[in-house]
């Protein structure tokens, strides 16, 4: 395919991602980077994408040149969605694909582009902590709604400073942790351990809440209300 590309073409975006190993995104279609202006031939399947930054050096990743790492996130942090590109940015932190300094950098390189805003932005609250999507998107709206940011991966220790439980989000000074339900939890020997897990927070003043994806994608108020009244004093 990238023989009936243009010479400095090289897979970016959604395909760059993933080739990096932190394609939170995914797609059917093989996303390229292409200098503007030149001529691009229509392939199906293929989705070229004329820029006017330049990818300075490329890596190639299983014998297919790629934008390097940085550049792939910086480029769909500006066009998904919010609650779409910040899992992807913990992701890429999480991966070791690339570091935050190398984001802020790649990001300041793209000033005055569509997007660039918000792509500084969640930058600035990507967490190499987070464990999952759901967590990421848990936390942007809890961010969103004008709440403190929650600590991600949170451990919870015993009056000896042993780490006991680890929670997906929490405010340590305040005692309370945030938990997103997902199909792992219906494991039954999962269910005895949080069962035991419940009972020991409760018998320290820890407050428990729990979301499931109907809360998180259809409800999403209904987090925030009850989130924001557990900080109040």
């Amino acid at each position: 395919m990238f023989r009936r590309m243009p010479p400095d073409a090289v897979a970016g975006f959604h395909t760059g991602a993933q080739l990096h190993g932190f394609g939170a995104v995914s797609t059917a279609e093989v996303h390229v980077i292409v200098p503007a202006g030149c001529v691009v031939p229509k392939i199906q399947g293929v989705v070229a994408h004329e820029s006017v930054l330049p990818v300075p050096v490329s890596v190639e990743i299983a014998g297919v040149p790629c934008a390097p790492a940085a550049r792939c996130a910086v480029d769909l942090a500006r066009v998904l969605r919010r609650m779409d590109a910040l899992p992807l940015l913990d992701l890429c932190l999480r991966s070791g694909a690339s570091g935050v300094d190398e984001l802020r950098a790649e990001v300041a390189r793209h000033g005055g582009l569509r997007g660039v805003g918000q792509a500084r932005k969640l930058i600035g609250l990507a967490d190499a902590r987070s464990e999952c999507r759901q967590e990421s998107q848990l936390r942007l709206l809890l961010i969103d709604g004008g709440l403190p940011a929650p600590e991600p991966q949170l451990w919870v220790r015993d009056q000896d400073g042993v780490p006991l439980f680890r929670l997906d989000l929490g405010y340590r000074e305040r005692r309370i942790g945030i938990e997103y339900d997902g199909l792992s939890h219906l494991d039954p020997d999962r269910l005895r351990h949080d069962r035991s897990r419940m009972n020991w927070l409760a018998a320290n003043d820890w407050r428990m809440r729990y979301f499931t994806a109907a809360d998180l994608y259809r409800r999403p108020h209904h987090i925030l209300s009850t989130v924001a009244a557990l900080l109040r004093p």
